[in-house]
């Protein structure tokens, strides 16, 4: 388990992060979310031991970092954005290299390597400077040093930064392979990154979180869309008078049909479309669809976004 609590971190008058707390639990993937400048870079750099907060804790599988540095690091795998290579090597010699810097047992150096260098794909690289590897290959290197030593926790700071679409999902499917044996937590600014691997979200905007949940749960919604045939008087006042409505917003569909989105009270957590149906029978309304609305992992960044606007 990773726990963090009360993190705060400041450089000079900016204050990066302001009482920042979350667990992650052991097999879990998850991405910690967050516009450019959010924090998240310091949050990692904490995690793995190369900077002190200010104030809070951080437990890795129980150990204090700030007082257990070497013994937490022992336990993590980390790919920082820029992957610590040596372009003059070549990838075998460099992962050695990592081997011996990471104190891999002679005895089991060579399955060591092994493991890592056909969990990444690179068997047909390792004589290849990294120099000559595309940014893709490169990236499974940073990826092969940071699981040389069967790390419980894999920390990774944008791994996909700077990828075509194609290395991305090379890199995805690698990290999902990855996630069988270790506890993953990656940064990222592209919310499709978070929605293609992860079980959970943690969504940081100005060193504060301001979500943390599984998917699921950041996209369910009590709200439903209706679109009618054409237009009926008092739509808006009658769907207002039931209760459990706190809105309804009318649009007209890409058809050009009448349309209402109709938000629901979010203590009742419930499908409102039966209740629309009964009512729409009743005043004689066409309908031409009635559903629950969908809320994306965008449109929940998107309102958090602009929350955390107003507050600023």
């Amino acid at each position: 388990m990773i726990d963090v609590n009360d993190l705060a971190k400041s450089y000079g008058p900016i204050q990066a992060l302001k009482g920042v707390s979350f667990r992650v639990k052991e097999g879990e993937i998850v991405g910690l979310l967050g516009p450019n400048g959010a924090g998240k870079t310091t949050i990692i750099k904490i995690l793995t031991g190369y900077l002190h907060p200010d104030e809070g804790t951080v437990l890795i599988n129980g150990l204090n970092v700030l007082e257990h540095t070497r013994e937490a690091q022992a336990q993590i795998g980390y790919l920082p954005e820029t992957a610590p290579l040596y372009p003059e090597l070549s990838v075998q010699a460099y992962l050695r290299m990592m081997a011996d810097l990471r104190r891999v047992p002679d005895d089991v150096q060579g399955e060591r390597l092994s493991e890592a260098i056909y969990a990444t794909g690179l068997e047909h690289h390792l004589t290849r400077p990294i120099s000559q590897l595309s940014k893709g290959f490169r990236q499974r290197v940073g990826l092969a040093q940071a699981i040389l030593h069967r790390p419980k926790f894999l920390i990774l700071d944008e791994p996909t930064v700077g990828l075509d679409p194609t290395q991305i999902v090379e890199i995805r499917n690698l990290i999902r392979r990855l996630a069988v044996d270790s506890t993953v937590l990656f940064s990222t600014h592209i919310l499709s990154e978070v929605e293609a691997l992860c079980d959970r979200a943690i969504i940081l905007m100005n060193g504060e979180i301001r979500a943390d949940a599984h998917l699921s749960d950041l996209a369910a919604t009590s709200d439903a869309v209706m679109i009618l045939d054409h237009a009926f008087p008092d739509v808006p006042a009658v769907l207002r008078g039931l209760e459990g409505i706190r809105g309804v917003e009318p649009f007209r569909s890409v058809d050009g049909f009448p349309g209402f989105r109709v938000s629901g009270e979010q203590r009742l957590g419930s499908d409102l479309c039966p209740m629309i149906y009964n009512v729409a029978r009743q005043q004689d309304w066409a309908l031409r669809e009635l559903r629950p609305d969908v809320r994306t992992l965008e449109t929940v960044f998107n309102e958090l976004a602009m929350a955390a606007e107003v507050a600023a």
